[in-house]
């Protein structure tokens, strides 16, 4: 791997120069920013945090990556960060990633070039390998709402399989066996986890149904609405459905609504996050419970831990979802 002696060698200049082409210095001549720059894309060079950004350096700041700040589950997220943040003294900076992998590295490259001494990172496009190439340059970032063993110790997550598990189980037990699924069209890992859920629970249970009763949609509540709408059209025989999120189990309770579908009495529907919306749909949502609030919080402070270079624990840290029982469940 190309050292940042090795690209002042190749471009003919000194390693103080290489360091302020890297930081952006005003100092740095376009011709040395040229050679530089050329060299680097030659050797494959990445500069690492602490030369690029001088990330040792202390500027009271937290960075934050979400997907989108107007979603009222990420907006719970940063709240919850922001909290953490004002006790220690500092202050957040916060940029969406839209659940794109050029789009998270634009908006954490923002964060660490800005010296954010710790980074909470909800990243779904990234890969692996580039996540744990981060991890190695920047001390205090911790990744949240996703495993990655390598860098377990780092990684803040829900059992999304489990929660899935316990939504299809409480229909079963509510007498349900015609169950839908109405999932993500989002090709992430919460997608393939809470559909594995809802299988297992079915086959526990010795409930066999085609993937007919799987539809995808938009992880929202158009997308929810034309989920259920596409299970109607299919003219299956379904008492109930499970749903990726709470948006898109709003969605669905409408497409029920105008197709003169009661529920929860002829079909009953089952949500995931306990987001707000889950308490002011008709009827109030049974759905699984996400701690986003504890788990941000919880992230927040391991990464100001990580930024000051103190001990942490090595085992992974996730958390359990929870079953709240509301009105959406009729029991047959």
């Amino acid at each position: 791997m190309a050292t940042i002696k090795d690209v002042a060698k190749e471009a003919g200049v000194s390693v103080a120069t290489v360091s302020r082409v890297i930081n952006k210095s005003p100092k740095a001549s376009q011709s040395s920013i040229d050679s530089v720059s050329a060299a680097m894309k030659k050797l494959g060079y990445r500069p690492n945090a602490a030369a690029r950004a001088l990330v040792s350096q202390s500027t009271n700041t937290i960075g934050v990556v979400v997907s989108d700040v107007s979603d009222p589950f990420f907006g719970t997220l940063i709240k919850s960060v922001d909290q953490v943040a004002r006790e220690a003294g500092k202050h957040i900076l916060i940029g969406n990633g839209y659940h794109n992998a050029d789009d998270e590295r634009h908006a954490l490259e923002l964060l660490i070039n800005s010296r954010c001494e710790a980074i909470i990172l909800h990243a779904k496009g990234l890969s692996d390998e580039e996540l744990i190439n981060y991890a190695k340059e920047v001390k205090g970032l911790v990744i949240i709402n996703r495993f990655i063993p390598q860098i377990e110790s780092r990684c803040i997550s829900l059992d999304n399989e489990r929660g899935a598990y316990l939504a299809t189980l409480h229909l079963i037990k509510s007498g349900h066996r015609n169950i839908a699924c109405i999932a993500s069209s989002q090709d992430i890992e919460d997608t393939h986890q809470r559909i594995k859920g809802y299988r297992t629970a079915l086959e526990d249970h010795g409930i066999l149904l085609s993937k007919n009763y799987i539809e995808a949609g938009a992880p929202s509540s158009d997308g929810g609405e034309l989920a259920m709408t596409n299970l109607l059209s299919k003219s299956l025989d379904i008492t109930a459905v499970v749903t990726y999120n709470d948006y898109m189990a709003a969605g669905a309770i409408q497409a029920l609504e105008n197709n003169a579908i009661s529920v929860p009495k002829d079909i009953s529907v089952i949500g995931f996050d306990d987001g707000l919306i889950a308490r002011f749909v008709h009827p109030h949502l049974t759905t699984v419970r996400y701690p986003i609030a504890m788990m941000a919080e919880r992230a927040a402070r391991l990464a100001l831990l990580l930024s000051r270079g103190e001990a942490i624990e090595d085992d992974p840290i996730v958390f359990t979802p929870t079953l709240v029982q509301r009105k959406s469940v009729f029991a047959r």
